[in-house]
């Protein structure tokens, strides 16, 4: 490096902090406001800190529950809630706006700040996030001349365009850390290195185009790219993924902090998938690595996924998000994911200035055996971390003492001496969750239907040649869209034969496909494809007949796709239409000439909403229903105040509203690999509900059995412990004082911790045992040896419990499974103590 460049970075980095650092006068002292970085850390409002990231996206939950879910979050240790801006919600059609209700941008972010909770937003626009168009509007794909996300004039305007007016609202709001408020990072773009290439020198401009424009739109905080290679300075380029402490190759300059803005707490599910899992002792093992590591930021996403309501989701994405997130959909602490976190983010608050003053060094033990240290030289400031990246545990010696470390495990020292926590060791409780049918709400549960009529060329309104192209004819105003065509057959046509008849071939390309024949005389069947594989093939056998006959093909989309490129030539719906068995040969229909309706009778009537639900005829509904089906009910809150849920496996495929209010697609007939649905249970936020008469309307495309909806609760009030005599005491057993780790609990013993939900108390003991126990909560069974004291604990009643593990409360009668390591597993029920 040059002398000249050299003195450039200096002047640049100088300049940015003048930019982003406001000095102001209070009580005639000189402090700092606002947001600066160097190769350490952010510095905020004048201090380094540790920063525990969580995503939580407004519009995945009613405003009523954001109080709830922030209150949590902080108390799970976080000091950072990061949220996307969905330009689609915002500004569905070109200039209109909307940010009300679960919409409302400005409310979400003030009340975090209340939390006195810092902000990261990432504005885009575009999102990814597993949501339809990756947050674009439709009428974008509509502007002349556009290529998304390049170095295109058009695409540039409008972008600019909606990331000024959102970060002229946060201005306006005084939100940003450089006015006082809560905002200290932004975020343009998303993960633009997975597609750059394709776009090539268009792609190369359009990176450094939109760095620019972010920083001169003057926040007054730092700028961010994640996975963003060759982010403009000062934009800083950050990682995601699942193991940045190992994969990240660091910031493209050195005087950039290293943070990490998506750490995936799991995995997005689509519809066909099993369950997606990731243990809490990885993703506990994945954070301590990084923050080892020179990471000051870790962002877990998500922290609570949430539900995607009405049409929001992505292709093929359940309207369930990141359920198993350290808060589930339903805002539940999931356990011991939230616990273990929580204990992580407090025994790395431990090391903070070790962290930030001190010298880092590393000294290896062998393959996969490591101590990163944290010193300053002449003081007593020193935290290490002890790593075991192998399969099996191993005892290492690490300044004159010996320390056991588990299989794939981080011990934390915050003083280089007392292990306060490991990352395979959970101290924390476990949970497991329950579902209860509501007595009040099935009480009477009584179902009605009507049928969706077929249209026929008569009520039909765009006609074409060829099948038109399914999403720029809907233009994402609804998932449906009628192709209907007619034609006539001589009695000679027919196969002769009755047990033979011909065979509808339609290609596709996607998502999903209902064909009728002569009205609704014939459903034909319905096929899909998949996340992976959108376009598919139907062929089924159909039932003609002489004369005129008419085939009716309802397609549809289940959401528009958010990743890749070229986004705005990505296409749907029928594309060949072919009969197959007739006498007189194959027969093309794709050429017939076909008529053309956008969406369905009963979503332009809005008989989803009490208004709209008297346009319509109702019959008594029973048993397996027709296709293309409308379903209503009515039912009182359920009892109490736990979330609430509708379970719909016996359904197949459509949508459901609460009041006017859809809670999301639901999609029961498309099973797993483990040949159950991928989501039964739908939430429903109580916020949706009144006291008594809640509507529920269904729409089912394929033929479902309404006799087994039930209204449920959901509550995780089955908590657990599980702890042996290695885990070290709760990280909350200690406390920094006169700079040294002290026990504040009295002793160093390991202790079950047990703590019922919100204004409940432990009603029964369900397993007990201190010997060698096996299993996990739920699903705990004694092993050869158990003390008889086990059941015997002081926990009815109480709100909360504390066991240590010591063998006076156990073996008064001496030990009776002697040379047996010995474990301690309970399990109770919490409920209300009336």
């Amino acid at each position: 490096m040059t002398v000249t460049s050299t003195l450039n970075q200096v002047l640049f980095i100088t300049l940015a902090a003048s930019l982003m650092l406001l000095k102001v006068v209070n009580g005639g002292k000189l402090q700092n406001k606002g947001v600066v970085y160097d190769g350490r850390s952010l510095i905020i409002n004048g201090k380094r800190e540790l920063l525990f990231s969580g995503s939580i996206h407004y519009p995945r939950s009613p405003p009523e529950m954001w109080p709830d879910i922030i209150r949590k979050a902080k108390a799970g240790g976080l000091n950072v809630i990061q949220t996307y801006v969905f330009w689609n919600i915002h500004e569905p059609i070109q200039g209109q706006y909307n940010f009300k209700g679960n919409y409302d941008l400005v409310k979400f972010i003030k009340m975090i700040g209340e939390h006195n909770m810092y902000v990261t937003l990432r504005v885009g626009p575009f999102i990814e996030a597993e949501w339809n168009y990756g947050g674009f509007p439709y009428w974008l794909r509509e502007v002349s001349n556009i290529t998304f996300r390049s170095d295109n004039p058009p695409f540039k305007y409008h972008m600019k365009k909606f990331t000024k007016m959102i970060v002229n609202m946060m201005k306006d709001a005084n939100l940003y850390a450089s006015q006082g408020g809560p905002i200290i990072l932004s975020q343009i773009e998303n993960e633009y290195n997975n597609v750059e290439i394709a776009y090539k020198e268009l792609g190369t401009r359009y990176v450094q185009w939109a760095g620019n424009m972010a920083v001169g739109l003057g926040t007054g905080v730092p700028w961010v790219m994640c996975k963003q290679r060759d982010a403009p300075d000062p934009v800083i380029n950050t990682c995601n993924g699942r193991n940045c402490g190992d994969t990240f190759t660091g910031p493209n300059r050195p005087y950039k902090p290293t943070l990490w803005t998506e750490n995936w707490t799991a995995q997005y599910r689509v519809f066909g998938d099993p369950p997606s899992q990731r243990q809490a002792e990885d993703l506990a093992f994945s954070v301590a690595r990084f923050f080892s590591k020179n990471g000051t930021l870790a962002n877990y996403y998500m922290y609570y996924g949430g539900t995607n309501f009405g049409r929001t989701t992505s292709s093929f994405v359940t309207t369930r998000y990141y359920d198993e997130a350290p808060l589930d959909e339903y805002g539940l602490l999931k356990e011991p994911k939230w616990g273990h976190l929580r204990d992580l983010h407090a025994a790395l608050k431990l090391c903070k200035k070790a962290l930030f003053k001190g010298n880092p060094s590393v000294e290896t033990f062998g393959e996969g055996l490591e101590a990163r240290i944290y010193e300053k030289q002449g003081t007593n400031i020193c935290a290490a971390f002890l790593c075991n990246n192998n399969t099996v545990p191993e005892i290492i010696t690490f300044r004159d003492t010996k320390y056991y470390l588990p299989q794939h495990s981080i011990s934390i020292l915050p003083d280089c001496k007392t292990v306060v926590y490991n990352t395979q060791t959970v101290v924390a409780q476990h949970s497991s969750r329950n579902y209860v049918k509501s007595m009040i709400a099935n009480n009477n549960l009584q179902w009605e239907m009507s049928q969706e009529a077929i249209p026929g060329p008569d009520n039909a309104t765009l006609k074409s040649e060829i099948p038109l192209e399914l999403m720029g004819t809907t233009k994402d105003t609804t998932d449906y869209l009628w192709y209907t065509t007619s034609f006539e057959l001589g009695p000679f046509d027919l196969p002769f034969r009755k047990d033979v008849l011909p065979v509808l071939q339609v290609t596709n390309l996607g998502h999903l496909m209902h064909a009728f024949v002569n009205g609704q005389n014939w459903f034909a069947g319905s096929a899909h494809g998949s996340k992976t594989e959108k376009a598919f093939m139907f062929v089924k056998p159909i039932n003609l007949k002489t004369g005129l006959n008419q085939l009716s093909l309802l397609g549809a989309t289940v959401g528009f796709p958010d990743s890749g490129t070229y986004l705005e030539r990505r296409f749907a719906g029928v594309q060949t239409v072919t009969i197959k068995g007739l006498n007189s040969g194959t027969v093309d229909m794709s050429k017939n000439g076909w008529w053309h309706k956008v969406g369905l009778d009963g979503e332009k009537l809005h008989v989803f909403n009490q208004g709209g639900s008297h346009r319509v005829e109702w019959f008594k509904a029973k048993g397996l229903g027709p296709p293309l089906t409308w379903y209503k009910a009515y039912f009182d809150a359920p009892e109490g105040d736990d979330p609430v849920a509708i379970d719909l496996r016996t359904m197949s495929k459509g949508m459901a509203w609460i009041n006017g209010k859809s809670i999301g697609r639901y999609w029961s007939s498309y099973l797993s690999p483990l040949g159950v649905p991928s989501q039964s249970q739908y939430h429903i936020p109580r916020a949706f509900l009144k006291p008594t008469a809640n509507l529920v309307v269904l729409l089912e495309e394929i033929g479902g059995n309404p006799d087994g909806i039930e209204i449920l609760t959901a509550n995780r009030d089955t908590i657990c412990s599980f702890i042996t005599e290695n885990h070290p005491p709760n990280v909350n057993s200690w406390k920094r004082e006169d700079g040294k780790i002290q026990n504040i609990a009295g002793d160093a013993k390991p202790r079950a911790f047990l703590r019922c939900p919100a204004n409940k108390r432990i009603v029964q003991v369900q397993f007990a045992s201190y010997g060698n126990p096996s299993g996990f909560c739920g699903h705990f069974s004694r092993g050869n040896c158990s003390s008889p004291f086990s059941q015997k604990l002081y926990c009815m009643g109480k709100t909360r419990c504390a066991l240590p593990m010591d063998e006076k409360i156990f073996n008064k009668d001496g030990d009776i499974c002697p040379g047996i390591f010995k474990t301690l597993a309970i399990q109770v029920q919490c409920g209300n103590s009336n």
